[in-house]
């Protein structure tokens, strides 16, 4: 019989080695998930600790930027968004309603307070039910509100209408020293959290200034908050909570007077509304720290709306030929080195170099003049006869690093440049002398003044005081006055300050810095004129003119520098204005003694009080002291200042007598300390608004006193002498 073929069926196998080979991918797939510390990419350990994990972050508050003594210059506030809850389940269980109900009542409430038309918050509300949003903003009429806002719209009682709290940076003066305190604003930023994992988020970030500089201490370290929750959202009694508390950021006191820095700003306004300047810029330096008080430059920004034209702060960052207050330290290092002689005489007006020809400024120049007088005339001709007979160029470059030009001065500010002090060939060596060809910053010409205001030793600049940490109180940082050892003779020092006092109060027409003289102040110093170099040549008829200064002259206490770029009429007379309204500022607010020609007469105060008016009118009359009386009593109740005071014939005396009608006293001219102190003698409320001397008063002198009404003075910080015209060299 034969066999019949039986066909094989494959199906079986195929069915097995398929389930098979999955079997094996599942089992891989098994010893993976078992044996990885990472899914991927996903920690396993993180997660499943995670997965009912709750982690709220408990943000730190960005530290805040003071003045020396204390004045919020950069804070944080509060902000607002404004949101609306539209999801209907909000209101279950609820005696109130927690959604918007009424949308037309909800529009025309915020259209009130908020200045937009009613039709745009129901176009958004109507837009976002039909999208079936649960919550909805409303784009930049919403964004950005103040706490005073959020109170009226607060007060609404809305149903379903809430705010998001944010912070943002906030710069309460404005205009205000803006490239020193920078500016910081929200920026997203990128990092890796505790498990390694890279997490994005928006933080304020500080992008110039202090504010960049100080960025890492500024903005501290968030905390958060940890615990484990149901799958309802509650936290689960009993379980693990982590309380991370959040590290605020440090705070900054810089080294400025608000006072003095208003001082500054006013001035530089008022110039450049008259000289139109490209660019002006005024430091203050206290000349026994080296601490920077005020410093402001045109133009400039405010930080709260970044109306920024140029990212460079002008008093670390901007190099320029500084012109002939150079010959402040050409002149002081040929006397230190034993090669001068002020009495010794030259031709002054040309000077042949080679195939070059050192010119005057006033190109003829003043005939056979001594040294002495080729420093307060600015001759050009004089110093490069000193660097040509005297002094050579290896002695000049040792002496210009020796007082710290040609590298950074080290102030605690970002991207300070080191200038330019190479010169090699003769006719480089005479420009340098004389403050061309060579760049410096104005930081550089702040810290080698120091050297004249103490005495031969040269003191490093400070803008920042103080670092304080706000969680525990304790100082993080704090500057400390820093001198070199004596770089300069003290009899090199008193010749130089002799020289410079010439400058601002010789009596010579020709004397250059007559236009910084102020009478009674013992200013010295020495002014400046600088062609201005742009793309390899020299700008025709466009200067920058400076000053450097200081006063008073035998014990300097405060250093001013200044530079104005391209003003109007080709003239410092801008800047110079600029500063002496800036010292008589600062004098008046510091109480700084000036050098009166005529000698002073002391008086010691006695005691006034239950002495008859007139009399005691008569007897500070006659020692040439001026009274102010309040009220026309016979006797005298109260008295300023106080019993045993040494005065002088050129203070005040205030006395209030024993009337019982006491009439508002003139205070125009008074200035702010002055004025405070009449009017704390009369029990009176008052506000000021501006700085400086009094020009106007909201209660009319001579007029009845209320003592329930504010006394409002207007101040503004005005010299009104006049001022003539410098020479400009």
């Amino acid at each position: 019989m034969k066999k019949e073929k039986i066909n094989k069926w494959n199906i079986p196998k195929v069915v097995f080695k398929v389930f098979s080979f999955f079997l094996i991918l599942l089992y891989i797939q098994l010893v993976y998930l078992s044996l990885s510390k990472k899914i991927y990419g996903k920690n396993m350990t993180s997660f499943a600790a995670s997965r009912n994990t709750v982690k709220q972050t408990l943000k730190a508050n960005r530290g805040t930027i003071y003045d020396k003594d204390g004045e919020a210059l950069a804070l944080n506030v509060s902000s607002y968004t404004l949101i609306a809850y539209l999801d209907e389940n909000r209101s279950k269980n609820s005696s109130i309603p927690l959604h918007v109900k009424d949308i037309d009542l909800t529009a025309e409430k915020l259209s009130s307070v908020l200045g937009k038309d009613k039709e745009y918050f129901v176009k958004i509300i109507e837009r976002g039910k039909e999208n079936n949003k649960k919550q909805i903003e409303f784009g930049t009429v919403g964004k950005g509100i103040t706490e005073l806002v959020k109170e009226q719209i607060e007060a609404l009682e809305l149903p379903g209408i809430s705010f998001i709290e944010t912070k943002k940076r906030y710069y309460p003066n404005g205009n205000f020293a803006s490239y020193i305190i920078g500016y910081a604003k929200d920026k997203e930023v990128t990092y890796k959290d505790d498990n390694g994992d890279k997490v994005t988020k928006i933080e304020i970030t500080g992008e110039l200034g202090i504010e960049s500089e100080y960025n890492d201490l500024l903005k501290g370290k968030d905390g958060y908050l940890e615990y484990q929750q149901d799958r309802y959202g509650y936290k689960i009694t009993g379980t693990k909570e982590i309380n991370k508390k959040a590290e605020d950021g440090y705070d900054i006191y810089l080294t400025l007077d608000s006072n003095i820095q208003r001082f500054v700003e006013s001035a530089i306004t008022d110039a450049i509304k008259e000289y139109n300047s490209e660019m002006m810029m005024i430091t203050v330096m206290d000349a026994k720290t080296g601490d920077i008080l005020a410093t402001s430059s045109t133009p400039s920004f405010d930080p709260n709306i970044r109306d920024i034209k140029n990212y460079e702060n002008p008093l670390v960052t901007y190099t320029y030929e500084p012109g002939s207050t150079m010959k402040i330290y050409t002149y002081m290092c040929a006397i230190e080195n034993g090669v001068y002689d002020g009495d010794v005489t030259f031709k002054s007006g040309s000077y042949k170099i080679g195939n070059d020809i050192i010119k005057d400024w006033n190109t003829t120049g003043w005939g056979t003049i001594s040294f002495d007088k080729g420093f307060e005339y600015s001759s050009n001709v004089g110093i490069a006869n000193i660097l040509n007979k005297n002094l050579n160029k290896n002695q000049l470059r040792e002496c210009y690093k020796k007082y710290g030009f040609g590298k950074v001065t080290g102030i605690e500010l970002t991207r300070e440049q080191a200038g330019n002090i190479n010169f090699n060939y003769p006719i480089e060596v005479a420009t340098a002398g004389f403050g061309q060809g060579i760049s410096s910053t104005a930081m550089q010409q702040l810290q080698a003044l120091t050297i004249i205001a103490n005495n031969g030793k040269m003191l490093k600049p400070h803008i920042v005081d103080k670092i304080v940490d706000p969680n525990t109180n304790k100082i993080y940082y704090e500057s400390q006055k820093e001198e070199s050892e004596q770089l300069v003779k003290e009899k090199t020092i008193e010749k130089m300050k002799d020289l410079m006092y010439n400058v601002v109060n010789g009596t010579d027409s020709w004397t250059t810095g007559k236009s910084y003289k102020i009478d009674g102040f013992e200013i010295i110093g020495k002014t400046g004129t600088a062609e201005i170099s742009e793309n390899g040549r020299y700008l025709k008829d466009k200067y920058i003119y400076s000053f450097a200064g200081m006063y008073p002259k035998d014990n300097p206490e405060y250093i001013i520098y200044g530079i104005t770029k391209k003003p109007n009429y080709n003239t410092s007379k801008g800047l110079s204005n600029a500063i002496k309204d800036i010292i008589i500022s600062i004098s008046k607010y510091k109480n700084v003694e000036v050098e009166i020609k005529e000698e002073k007469k002391e008086y010691k105060i006695p005691s006034y009080l239950n002495k008859n008016t007139d009399d005691v009118i008569k007897e500070l009359e006659e020692k040439e002291i001026k009274v102010l009386k309040l009220g026309d009593g016979e006797k005298i109740i109260k008295q300023y200042p106080s019993v045993n005071t040494e005065i002088t014939s050129n203070d005040r005396v205030v006395i209030v007598t024993n009337d019982n009608d006491i009439k508002m006293p003139n205070l125009e001219g008074f200035g702010r300390s002055e004025a405070k102190i009449v009017l704390d003698l009369l029990g009176l409320k008052y506000k000021f608004e501006g700085y400086g001397y009094v020009v106007e008063q909201n209660i009319e002198s001579g007029s009845k006193i209320d003592k329930e009404k504010e006394i409002i003075l207007k101040l503004e910080s005005r010299y009104t002498e006049d001022k003539d015209s410098d020479k400009d060299e």
